[in-house]
C-alpha cells in the first residue's frame, strides 16, 4: 500500500522561518498563497507588471512583486502558471535567482519530467500537487478540511526536501485530507492520462456521444442533456463519496443492471486498446512534443477546437437550461 502522511507527520516549523514565493495568482496560485498566509507562513506573490491580479492579491493582504524580484527574495519558489508558459518565465525571471540552498516547487511535473526546465545543482526540486481545482483547495481549507495532495522530490535534492514538501502540503491544507508520496514521472504520466482518457477527453466525448445519439433519434435536446450531462455530477458525487459499490447501491436496480450489461459494450476492449496507445504517447514524450509545438505555432488546432466545441448543441442547450434552474444561480 502507498504511504500516506497527515498533519502529525508534517513539521511546519522549519518552513515558517523561510519566505515562500507563489508565482501566479490564478486558480491554484490564489489558493496556495492565501492558505499558506492563513497557516502562518511568510508569502509573497510574483506577477508580471500590469497583471490584473496584482491589485486583487494586495487587497487580500499579500505582498506582490514581479516574478523576478519574488524569486530573488524567496527561499522557496512555487511556480503556478500554465505549463506551457513556465519554461520561458523560468529562463527569464526565475532561473537566475535559483542559488544553492533554495527550493523550486511545482504543482505538476510536466516541465521537469519533459526537461523543459533544468534546475541547477544545489537547488531542491519538489512537487506539491493538490488533487482538486484551486477554488476547492481554498474553500475546503476555509471549512477546516483539505484537498488530498501528491508530493514528490526530484533525485539529487537534499534530505530536507521531503520535509519541505510535506510542510508546504500541510500549509495549504493537504495534510488534513492525506498526502501521497509519488515521483515526478508517475504524477505527470498518470495526470495526463487521467485528463485525456477519462476525466476530460473521455467523459466529455462520452457525454456528447450520448447527447447526440438521443437527439438524432428524435428525442428532445433538453431531455438528452438532463440524462447524459446534467446527471453525470450526481453519479460522480456518489462514487467520490463511497466508491462504485455505493453508487450502485444508491441507484435503482434497473440502472444497476444496465451498468453491468451495457457498460462493457460502450467501453470495450477496443477502447482500452486505444487508452494504452494514449498512455504510450504520454510515456514516450510524443504528446508533450505535440503540445509544445502547438504553443510554438500559436495554437491553430487548440483554438479551432475550442471555438467549435463552444458552438456544439450540447453547450447551447445546456446554457439555456441552466438559466431556468433556480438553484443554479447560487452555484460558483
Amino acid at each position: 500500500m502507498a504511504t500516506m502522511y497527515y498533519e502529525q507527520d508534517c513539521d511546519t516549523a522549519q518552513l515558517k522561518t523561510r519566505t515562500i514565493a507563489v508565482i501566479g495568482y490564478g486558480s491554484q496560485g490564489h489558493a496556495h498563497a492565501l492558505n499558506l498566509k492563513d497557516s502562518g507562513f511568510t508569502v509573497i506573490v510574483g506577477l508580471y507588471e500590469g497583471s490584473k491580479s496584482w491589485q486583487k492579491a494586495e487587497s487580500q493582504g499579500l505582498t506582490v512583486m514581479t516574478a523576478a524580484k519574488a524569486a530573488e527574495a524567496a527561499d522557496v519558489v512555487m511556480i503556478l502558471i500554465n505549463d506551457e508558459k513556465q519554461a520561458k518565465l523560468y529562463a527569464e525571471s526565475i532561473g537566475p535567482a535559483m542559488k544553492p540552498g533554495k527550493t523550486l516547487a511545482f504543482a505538476h511535473g510536466f516541465n521537469i519530467h519533459y526537461q523543459q526546465i533544468t534546475p541547477p545543482e544545489g537547488v531542491d526540486v519538489i512537487m506539491i500537487a493538490p488533487k482538486g481545482p484551486g477554488h476547492t483547495v481554498r474553500s475546503q481549507y476555509l471549512e477546516g478540511r483539505g484537498v488530498p495532495c501528491l508530493v514528490a522530490v526530484l533525485d539529487g535534492s537534499s534530505p530536507a526536501a521531503k520535509k519541505t514538501a510535506l510542510a508546504y502540503a500541510a500549509g495549504i491544507g493537504g495534510a488534513r485530507a492525506g498526502i501521497l508520496e509519488t515521483t515526478f514521472k508517475e504524477e505527470t504520466e498518470t495526470d495526463l492520462f487521467g485528463e485525456q482518457a477519462v476525466l476530460c477527453g473521455g467523459v466529455s466525448a462520452l457525454m456528447k456521444a450520448g447527447f447526440e445519439t438521443l437527439v438524432e433519434a428524435g428525442y428532445q435536446p433538453e431531455s438528452a442533456y438532463f440524462e447524459c450531462v446534467h446527471e453525470m455530477k450526481l453519479i460522480i458525487d456518489l462514487v467520490v463519496q463511497q466508491g462504485l459499490s455505493f453508487m450502485r447501491y444508491s441507484i435503482s436496480d434497473t440502472a444497476e443492471f444496465g451498468d453491468y450489461s451495457v457498460g462493457s459494450r460502450i467501453i470495450s476492449d477496443e477502447t482500452k486498446k486505444e487508452m494504452k496507445q494514449v498512455l504510450r504517447e504520454i510515456q514516450n514524450g510524443s504528446f508533450a512534443r505535440s503540445w509544445i509545438l502547438e504553443n510554438q505555432t500559436n495554437r491553430p488546432f487548440f483554438n479551432r477546437m475550442r471555438a467549435m466545441e463552444a458552438e456544439h448543441p450540447v453547450e447551447t442547450v445546456g446554457a439555456e437550461l441552466r438559466k431556468k434552474m433556480l438553484w443554479a444561480s447560487t452555484q460558483k
